[in-house]
């Protein structure tokens, strides 16, 4: 059964792990540093210059939209869900959002996201859509950012095909995925034969430029003793 992104728990669970301090992402002593704020790790990988027009794939509930608005003078964040889309939007709007984090059972914490400082909400726009169905009128992209989204995707390589028209000459694109294919996203025929890494790799180098990469820990929190870690591949590419 594919996870329920619409859901009140998975809403919760993303505008902690975008928003939430370190503390209450993760209230032990073990492994909070090296996983904590993998959401900003992850823009960090583009070069440091400002830029015209962003984009950010999966963008979930929006840190990322907004730290791109840092460097970039308009920011486009597209996600499948609505939910998560709409309290993107809050954020834009209010630059807050209640929320509620589980410690156990039905006992949970209420805690407010907060936007981070110095971004720039009003550069940034929030739509729900697909995508591996891109409007025809995206292209000259100066970035697209694509956190834990390849291996989500019904057809990954769909979408690593249409990366070079979205595209302007020298953009880049940063992917975090940590490649964890399962049926219920990607029907097995659509899985890389081999080793995912290579797979991606030989795909990008067709039209891309490998800039660095790096593995990078996330954390996602259920509830106060029970938390999902993932090793994520990143890597920046420039376009040839």
């Amino acid at each position: 059964m594919v996870q329920d992104y619409e859901s009140e728990k998975l809403l919760n669970e993303y505008l902690l792990m975008h928003y939430g301090t370190h503390e209450e992402l993760m209230p032990w002593g073990v492994g909070s540093l090296a996983a904590h704020d993998f959401v900003s790790r992850t823009v960090t990988y583009f070069s440091p210059k400002p830029v015209r027009l962003s984009l950010d794939l999966g963008c979930a509930v929006g840190k990322t939209s907004f730290l791109l608005s840092q460097s970039s003078q308009k920011v486009i964040g597209i996600d499948f869900s609505q939910n998560f889309i709409d309290a993107a939007n809050v954020m834009k709007e209010r630059g807050s959002m209640p929320f509620r984090y589980q410690e156990e059972g039905d006992i949970y914490t209420e805690s407010v996201a907060r936007l981070p400082e110095n971004v720039m909400p009003e550069r940034v726009s929030f739509a729900q859509g697909d995508a591996l169905n891109l409007p025809e009128g995206f292209k000259g992209f100066d970035r697209v950012h694509a956190s834990n989204l390849l291996c989500r995707l019904p057809d990954p390589e769909k979408l690593l095909e249409r990366l070079p028209s979205l595209l302007a000459d020298g953009g880049e694109v940063v992917f975090a995925t940590p490649f964890s294919w399962l049926e219920q996203y990607t029907p097995k025929e659509k899985w890389p034969q081999g080793d995912s890494w290579e797979w991606l790799k030989g795909i990008m180098e067709k039209n891309f430029t490998l800039m660095q990469d790096a593995d990078e820990p996330f954390l996602i929190r259920e509830h106060a003793r029970k938390f999902q870690l993932g090793i994520s591949k990143i890597s920046a590419w420039r376009k040839k």
